[in-house]
């Protein structure tokens, strides 16, 4: 066996691997031996068929997996010796000159092109400077928020004329063109949210409405051709939805409101545990509070986004871009030039940034350790939890999400990504310079 590399330039090898029958051989001929034990052939009792038998009949598939499978060994096995850092995975050069009898005689040849990791320099100091946001919750989103949690422990009544934020239980039928019901069209039962309508005139027309009133509806129009929500409101596919352009006539039903729960002290306790909070300002004070711990998510990915973009504009990183675009298109067969063309400059941006990533953790020795993948993935399930109810959910509960959850491979996969870069964006906060900055939040939305 003989493997050499022909270095072409610093981003682009080519690794040539010559294979004798020696190198090849006996395994091939082990393998032989191990197929006649399992072969089970008409004429032949089970395990003593004859190895002469075998090779005539599988001989030639069973040599060229052996020669893919010690290629693969082989070249792996190179690569991580010879400590060479590659991008994607090593493509087969195509050669038609060259042609095997696959006899077991062959010297077999086969050429590798290889695209290198690039040496890169990452050197950060407190002459890189980035804005930190302290995120403080205005009046109308502190309201906003207020008001959700008020009516997720209201009562639901029934008022005789509709307002806003309101929800419409009515009859949708679909209409022609000329505005008869269409004959086998969409007919459905639904609830209309009238907070989810989009279209400022049309939310206005669903205000004032009575049991029994009948209406016209533009649904595509009404809810800016939002097809999860079309398709939930009238049973259909979001396929469906999305390709639909028609007018339904709405029979109101019901008109059900949430009314919003009292600020008394049985609403404080359900929310915040017995005698935690005892009046309005209190309660103002915590909700604050949740809303700006919520808010510091969103600034801490404002300040991510600023180190990403810095860091990838001033770290020179040159990549072997004419191989990664064959290496991509080789491993996705369905790519088009077209996607190919107009997704590159992201992969390339991505490519880049995990260079920087492996090169920051590994000149500075950060750790990532299970109990940091564990503890991410507990903050990420309490805080949807969250979503829903600011009373936090039992700790030994929370616990047992959180394993369940790790245990799909997908799942622990993007948490230990994510813990990995959190963990360098950490290092890169304790070096840089951080210039604190207070905002509303509706300002900083501006900023995005």
């Amino acid at each position: 066996m003989n493997i050499t590399q022909e270095k072409i330039n610093d981003l682009n090898a080519v690794v040539k691997i010559k294979i004798a029958p020696e190198d090849y051989t006996e395994k091939v001929d082990k393998s032989i031996k191990e197929q006649a034990k399992k072969a089970n052939l008409p004429g032949f009792r089970k395990g003593m068929v004859p190895m002469a038998h075998i090779k005539k009949m599988y001989g030639r598939s069973i040599l060229v997996e052996e020669i893919n499978n010690l290629l693969s060994e082989t070249l792996n096995k190179y690569l991580t010796d010879n400590k060479v850092e590659i991008l994607g995975q090593p493509l087969p050069v195509m050669d038609d000159t060259k042609e095997f009898k696959w006899d077991n005689t062959d010297e077999f040849e086969f050429d590798y092109e290889l695209g290198l990791a690039p040496a890169i320099d990452v050197n950060i100091t407190s002459k890189d400077k980035f804005t930190e946001y302290n995120i403080k919750a205005d009046e109308e989103t502190l309201a906003s928020r207020i008001k959700n949690i008020r009516r997720s422990y209201g009562k639901m009544t029934n008022p005789e004329v509709s307002a806003d934020d309101d929800v419409l239980y009515a009859e949708l039928k679909q209409l022609s063109p000329d505005g008869s019901v269409f004959e086998d069209g969409i007919t459905s039962t639904g609830s209309i949210r009238l907070d989810q309508i989009t279209d400022k005139e049309i939310g206005k027309s669903l205000i004032g409405l009575k049991k029994d009133d009948v209406v016209e509806l533009d649904i595509p129009k009404a809810f800016d051709k939002n097809e999860v929500v079309i398709a939930k409101l009238l049973n259909i596919s979001e396929e469906d939805a999305a390709a639909l352009n028609s007018k339904f006539t709405v029979t109101i039903k019901n008109v059900n409101r949430l009314e919003e729960s009292d600020l008394n002290q049985e609403f404080f306790d359900k929310l915040f545990g017995e005698g935690i909070v005892t009046d309005e300002a209190g309660f103002t004070t915590k909700i604050t509070e949740e809303v700006e711990g919520m808010f510091q998510q969103d600034a801490d990915r404002k300040l991510q986004n600023d180190i990403y973009t810095q860091l990838i504009e001033s770290v020179r990183i040159e990549l072997p871009d004419e191989f990664l675009r064959k290496w991509l298109k080789a491993t996705n067969e369905k790519l088009t030039v077209k996607e190919l063309t107009e997704g590159y400059d992201d992969f390339a941006k991505n490519l880049k940034w995990t260079l920087i990533e492996n090169k920051l953790i590994q000149d500075n020795n950060i750790e990532i350790k299970y109990e940091d993948v564990f503890a991410t993935a507990k903050q990420r399930i309490d805080a949807q939890f969250r979503m829903y109810s600011p009373a936090p959910m039992p700790e030994d509960q929370l616990a047992q999400y959180t394993a369940t959850f790790l245990k799909e491979k997908d799942n622990a996969t993007r948490i230990f990504d994510e813990v990995k870069a959190l963990k360098v964006f950490e290092y890169i906060r304790s070096v840089a310079t951080l210039d604190q900055q207070d905002i509303p939040y509706n300002k900083f939305i501006a900023l995005k």
